[in-house]
């Protein structure tokens, strides 16, 4: 194999190797699972360690962009006109779907803070599309923002335990089930 050096661009290209690092992750978490060597997501990204960890001190850090980047995500549908609660817990059951890995990270060990920022920041956009849905007479009046982010929860638990091939009907089975116990 050649030997390819990559030419070092300096500071103009850390916001491209910092948006490459966490497509990476996203990507290797995904498949390999949380616990997969940094070193395989730097190659898969095509930067140096260094880059990495200058932009990452640790893999929390890594593993917390990649579910900011989801969460921008969905506060950019939420944000958007005629967006109802099945659209939004839509997109958060793809994106369950697509990362389960991570539920080891939330699940297991002390949480971090910057974890629960991020869990609370996509409760507040809960909260938003379920006052919506309940004064559309769709949702129970007494369900909460905080019951949703439980049922996310309970479907990722699930999802992370189920063959890649079965969780969209998993997924699918789960928010029927569930949503026996929220609609009004």
């Amino acid at each position: 194999m050649p030997d390819v050096r990559r030419t070092n661009r300096g500071p103009s290209a850390a916001a491209e190797n910092r948006a490459a690092l966490i497509a990476a992750a996203r990507e290797v978490f995904a498949t390999a699972g949380y616990d997969a060597p940094l070193s395989t997501v730097t190659r898969v990204a095509g930067v140096g360690q260094g880059s990495l960890y200058r932009h990452f001190p640790d893999r929390i850090s890594l593993a917390l962009a990649v579910f900011e980047d989801g969460v921008a995500e969905l506060e950019a549908l939420a944000a958007q006109p005629g967006i109802v609660l099945d659209d939004v817990l839509a997109l958060i059951t793809e994106q369950a779907i697509g990362s389960t890995a991570f539920i080891d990270m939330v699940t297991v060990g002390p949480i971090d803070a910057r974890m629960i920022e991020v869990r609370d920041r996509v409760a507040e956009l809960l909260a938003g599309v379920l006052t919506k849905a309940q004064q559309a007479g769709e949702i129970r009046a007494d369900a909460t923002a905080e019951d949703l982010v439980l049922a996310v929860g309970m479907l990722a638990g699930v999802l992370g335990k189920t063959p890649a091939p079965d969780r969209p009907a998993t997924a699918e089975r789960v928010w029927r089930l569930l949503r026996e116990g929220l609609d009004a």
